[in-house]
């Protein structure tokens, strides 16, 4: 008994001595392990911070520092804000412009640059098409990134979201019509049919072939077309050319909105290399003039979107409401319409009363009271107070400038029309007036 009482006191005296070593700190060789271990994890990551053997930073292509000619040869050669200057030489005297090969010279130097340009130009059309576009796109986009710019967003991020939440609202504007617009497309096309049975089969055109005798002059076109193989010819070239064309405008539209995003991250880059090719005296009032102008161009785009989504918008209801025939589809179509300026509403609205007299003349009537009224509407309340920050152009400038815009680049120089008419008259207002008054 007493054996086992001291045996055990002495095993409960043993547990607290265990329990002590494994609470006891790590034995030296431990310690040491873990210490060449944690050195060589942050050699590591010091090894992968620093840059490789070799490497260079990635050049970029910055703006040149101001060369002030009033500084002292000895500053510019010690390198200080003439420090490229010192780099190249100061630039010498400039030949005078009375020297005859210096006239010469230059004189066929300008002859040459001007045919590079027009044979440039005459055959990069389409290239500068897009290049308007997505500078007119990069343009209306700005104060969205300027206005997330003052709330403390970084410009790369509010890019990202201005062209993100545009492509988004135009890829879903799509998604949702492309499938109503190829269902109503499917019911005109079965329904063409039809139409055509009940007019043969009318009164009028019965009488009209009993007088002229259309029916078989229809049928003898007819033979003829099908039995001609140019005809059929040209059926099948017309088919891969809409293929071309459509696959063309894919392929333009991606360009159009990479060089968006490219003019828009490199916007302010521009404008400051633009303001530099101004003489320094003038370099204030440039940068003053083309401000406006690109804020003017910038609020007009995002004004006529709203305009044009709204007249859709009361399209749409107003067509559903009455009956119109394909409302979805001809909402799309005035809204592509109502974006060209002043014409553009009037256009859609024939175009709607057009469709709408198949439903009758009581239809085209109601529909067109409505439509009209908006457009008074809109051109006395709505557009007034949308575009108040925008642009301010004369009626008859406006109308003539939209007329030349569409006739020489066609929907493209329709929407860039207004914006290029005021830009065109502040400078005229700003340069030219002013210098005459002064006379």
């Amino acid at each position: 008994m007493t054996d086992k009482t001291e045996e055990s006191s002495t095993g409960h005296e043993n547990q607290p001595a265990a329990g002590a070593l494994e609470s006891s700190p790590d034995t030296p060789a431990t310690a040491k392990r873990r210490g060449s271990a944690a050195s060589a994890l942050g050699q590591l990551v010091r090894r992968l911070r620093q840059p490789l053997p070799g490497a260079q930073p990635r050049l970029r292509f910055e703006i040149p520092p101001e060369y002030n000619h009033t500084e002292e040869p000895a500053a510019i050669e010690d390198g200080g804000a003439g420090g490229t200057a010192a780099q190249f030489g100061r630039p010498g005297p400039r030949m005078s412009m009375q020297h005859p090969l210096y006239m010469g010279f230059m004189g066929t130097v300008g002859v040459g640059l001007a045919l590079l340009v027009y044979w440039i130009g005459s055959n990069t059309t389409q290239l500068l098409l897009w290049i308007v576009a997505a500078l007119f796109i990069a343009l209306g986009l700005e104060p969205v990134v300027g206005w997330l710019e003052n709330r403390r967003i970084p410009r790369p991020v509010g890019i990202l979201l201005a062209v993100l939440v545009l492509v988004v609202a135009v890829g879903g504007f799509f998604a949702t019509l492309i499938p109503t617009i190829v269902e109503q497309v499917t019911q005109i096309v079965v329904q063409a049919p039809t139409w055509v049975r009940d007019f043969i089969d009318s009164e009028f055109f019965r009488n009209l072939d009993n007088e002229f005798g259309v029916r078989d002059r229809i049928n003898e076109e007819l033979d003829k077309f099908v039995n001609d193989p140019a005809a059929m010819g040209g059926i099948f070239g017309g088919v891969v050319g809409f293929g071309s064309t459509l696959a063309n405008g894919l392929f333009g539209t991606l360009i159009v909105l990479v060089l968006s995003l490219y003019f828009l991250a490199a916007l302010p880059a521009m404008k400051k290399w633009g303001y530099r090719l101004a003489p320094r005296s003038r370099r204030a009032r440039v940068e003053a003039l083309s401000e406006e102008i690109t804020r003017s161009v910038g609020n007009y785009v995002i004004g006529q979107a709203c305009v044009a989504l709204l007249n859709a918008t009361f399209a749409f209801i107003v067509m559903s409401i009455v009956g119109v025939p394909f409302a979805l589809l001809l909402a799309f179509v005035v809204a592509l319409l109502a974006f060209i300026p002043l014409v553009g509403g009037m256009i859609a609205g024939i175009v709607v009363l057009l469709v709408s007299l198949t439903e009758g003349w009581q239809t085209a009537a109601v529909y067109g009271i409505c439509y009209f009224a908006y457009l008074q509407f809109e051109a006395y309340f709505i557009s007034p107070r949308i575009m108040q920050k925008a642009v301010a152009v004369p009626g008859a400038v406006a109308v003539i400038s939209v007329i030349a815009g569409g006739s020489l680049l066609g929907v493209l120089g329709a929407l860039i029309a207004i914006p290029t008419a005021a830009a065109i008259l502040l400078l005229v207002k700003e340069i030219y007036i002013a210098r005459q008054d002064k006379h």
